[in-house]
């Protein structure tokens, strides 16, 4: 066959169909809106799917670090039972500066720590007051274990930390309550009446797991114990040495961590832990849980939208063909196939499904925009799901119009001819 009669004969069922489309516009964008809706249904729960692990994934590492774990007393208290928090507390000691210059010398190869206590404290400057921060005593090394976010200035020193010297690090809603037209630098602020330098300020870092990460106040743990005391109980963070990355590094540091802890508490071989190891893994299995049980019935819901957009494009194409039964009757009587006929009306109904298609990926694309705007999420609209969302409108489309074709192939050419 000619090239040219084989264009010819791929686009003329085109052309015709979005004559037809053309012509009937409401009947059309009917059909285009149902499997807007469906498209929009499909990429809105993919995208939020995507987005609630992002957010889960980041919310662990802000509050713990990327490849870090934490070592303490009883980890998640919040997730425990009341007996069960109880029964922790009673079995599980205090972690002290003593398990801490253990892990640094039996198991310091392996990882670094950095030993944290924490507390509600009035911060002041001048006559101004941040109530109720969370003012942290922790190590120097915590910079290389977490990431900070380290704005202005920086964070203090291994010998500040080893003399206990008076200097602070502000996250970034004290610096802003304390010191709201001047630069924080260098400048006084009071923690239980003694006076810190502020030496570095966070950029601003938001929330995990529900609470904000910018009312931080970090001094050293010395400074921190000359002020309110020794703590009830330490928590330690820690992760591999730099240039050991990955989860091999993260297994090792962890398991030597464990196993150096268990030795320091005379634990024999298959007695329970008794003290607990908090990973961002567990720190995240919440809302990963979540992700995945919503992800279980996400296909189905974007299945129920697409069999009803299915319908209604159904449906209006069986009304476009019981329209058009004369113009069929004539095309048969003039000489096109019942091939033709039939590519003609799939080709209708999958232009109008990729016109939904379309319609529906740039609405959920720009709604993802506005939201990641207001919210504060990172939601992006993926190739991926574009791709997806449009593969599915079309198949729905040729779908829905594969009964309709059928009928209009088998109208009878005399009876149409008679219906004018």
């Amino acid at each position: 066959m000619h090239p040219a009669h084989l264009l010819r004969s791929f686009f003329e069922p085109v052309r015709q169909a979005a004559a037809t489309i053309a012509s009937h516009p409401l009947r059309s964008g009917l059909g285009a809106l149902a499997i807007a809706v469906a498209v929009a249904t499909l990429a809105l729960v993919d995208t939020a799917l995507d987005g609630l692990t992002l957010f889960a994934r980041k919310n662990a590492a802000r509050a713990f670090g990327s490849d870090t774990f934490v070592l303490a007393q009883v980890g998640s208290p919040g997730r425990l039972s009341r007996r069960e928090l109880a029964r922790k507390l009673e079995r599980n000691p205090p972690i002290e500066r003593s398990d801490v210059r253990f892990l640094e010398t039996w198991a310091g190869g392996r990882a670094i720590y950095a030993a944290t206590a924490q507390r509600p404290g009035d911060v002041t400057a001048g006559g101004l007051k941040f109530e109720n921060a969370a003012v942290n005593g922790t190590a120097a090394t915590l910079p290389a274990i977490r990431e900070l976010g380290i704005e202005e200035g920086r964070f203090f020193s291994v010998d500040e930390e080893r003399r206990g010297s008076q200097v602070a690090v502000l996250g970034a809603d004290v610096a802003d309550k304390l010191f709201p037209a001047r630069d924080p630098l260098g400048r006084t602020i009071r923690l239980g009446g003694r006076g810190f330098t502020v030496v570095g300020v966070q950029t601003r870092l938001g929330t995990a797991g529900g609470v904000s990460l910018d009312r931080y106040v970090w001094i050293p743990l010395i400074a921190y114990e000359r002020v309110y005391g020794a703590a009830a109980t330490l928590q330690v963070s820690a992760r591999a040495p730099e240039g050991e990355e990955g989860s091999v590094a993260f297994d090792l540091a962890q398991d030597r961590t464990r196993a150096t802890m268990r030795a320091r508490r005379l634990l024999a071989p298959g007695e329970e832990d008794n003290f607990d190891v908090l990973s961002p893994d567990s720190a995240r299995s919440f809302v990963l849980a979540l992700a995945r049980r919503i992800g279980g019935v996400a296909p189905f819901l974007s299945l129920m939208a697409l069999l009803a957009a299915a319908v209604v494009v159904t449906n209006t194409t069986l009304v476009s063909v019981a329209q058009r039964t004369f113009d069929i009757g004539v095309r048969r009587a003039v000489g096109a196939t019942r091939g033709q006929i039939v590519r003609e009306v799939l080709w209708e109904s999958a232009l109008v499904a990729l016109t939904g298609g379309l319609l529906g990926t740039l609405a959920i694309a720009g709604l993802t925009r506005v939201l990641a705007s207001l919210l504060g999420l990172e939601l992006t609209l993926q190739p991926g799901t574009v791709a997806a969302s449009l593969i599915a409108s079309v198949a729905c489309g040729l779908l829905s119009g594969w009964y309709p074709a059928r009928r209009a192939a088998q109208v009878d050419i005399i009876k149409s001819l008679r219906l004018d």
